[in-house]
Formats: structure tokens, C-alpha cells, sequence
């Protein structure tokens, strides 16, 4: 995860909290047609351990995503995810945002539009970062990348080690 040069060498982590991580209802007869709505926690639970591309923590360790800055609307289908990159000039912000929204569309049922952003005022190219992570085909020309995919791939891959 780490390359030759890091953007933030001594990142602050953070231990991670205690949350009632959801667990899965089954309906109760193959009849019934009813779903549990789609929370915040939810949300947060599937992007909490990604992995950091220059860290090997997790997105939570390091403070980039909590779950007070997911939004869910079940009803109208929407899901927003605000994180902060550790400092100002991250070069990495716009492959984590990446990484989140890759995520999401792998477990969310298509009919969620997912709005990933930069936090007001932690990013230098806040904007430009924002407007590509929810540029539909900026995101497929990337994910058409295959260093890129790579990269992404890695970063969901581990999450899986720093979760246990």
C-alpha cells in the first residue's frame, strides 16, 4: 500500500468505534415480498475497513469516513457519502472516493444513486475531485483502467485483513 514517497508519512489513526453492526433479516416466508430499509449504519458498515491506498489502515482508523457524515434517504433511493482526505493536498482523495463508490456499487441494488464527496474546506481541489467522482463517465473510463481497477481492488481486498 505504501510507495516510495507518502503524501501524509505519520498519519493520526484512530481506534475504531463500537457500532451495533447490522444484522441480516431473512424474510419470513419465500412469499414475503417486504425489505429492511437501508440505514446510515448499513452504508457505513460496507465503506468502514477499505483500506487506505498509502496506509495500511482502514478508512475509519484514519478518520477519512464516519458514520455521522452518511446520508441515506431508503425511500427516494439516494445514498451520500462525505469523507476527508488526511490532508489538504492528498493526491489519493480522488482514488479513495473512488474506492467508496466502487463499493457501494457492488453491494447496492441499482436503484440508489450514490453521491460520494469531498468534506467542505478539507481539500485543496475539493470541486474538481467532486465533480469527478459523480461524473457517470468519468467513473467508467476509469474503471476501464486496469492499473486503476488494480489499485481499487487492493484497496477493497484488504479490508478483509484489518476488519478481524
Amino acid at each position: 500500500m505504501a510507495s516510495a514517497t507518502l503524501i501524509n508519512p505519520n498519519p493520526i489513526v484512530y481506534e475504531k468505534k463500537r457500532t451495533g453492526r447490522r444484522q441480516t433479516v431473512e424474510p419470513c416466508d419465500e412469499g414475503d415480498a417486504t425489505r429492511e430499509a437501508i440505514d446510515d449504519l448499513e452504508i457505513f458498515d460496507h465503506i468502514r475497513d477499505i483500506t487506505d491506498p498509502e496506509h495500511p489502515y482502514s478508512l475509519e482508523q484514519l478518520n477519512v469516513v464516519n458514520q455521522d457524515h452518511v446520508e441515506v434517504d431508503d425511500e427516494k433511493g439516494t445514498v451520500k457519502v462525505v469523507f476527508t482526505p488526511t490532508v489538504e493536498h492528498c493526491s489519493m482523495a480522488t482514488l479513495i472516493g473512488l474506492c467508496i463508490r466502487v463499493k457501494l456499487l457492488r453491494v447496492l441494488h441499482q436503484r440508489f444513486k450514490v453521491d460520494i464527496a469531498v468534506a467542505e474546506g478539507s481539500h485543496a481541489s475539493e470541486d474538481a475531485i467532486n465533480k469527478q467522482l459523480n461524473d457517470k463517465e468519468r467513473v467508467t473510463a476509469a474503471l476501464e483502467n486496469p492499473n486503476l481497477i488494480e489499485m481499487v481492488d487492493k484497496c477493497l481486498q484488504s479490508e478483509h485483513m484489518i476488519s478481524s
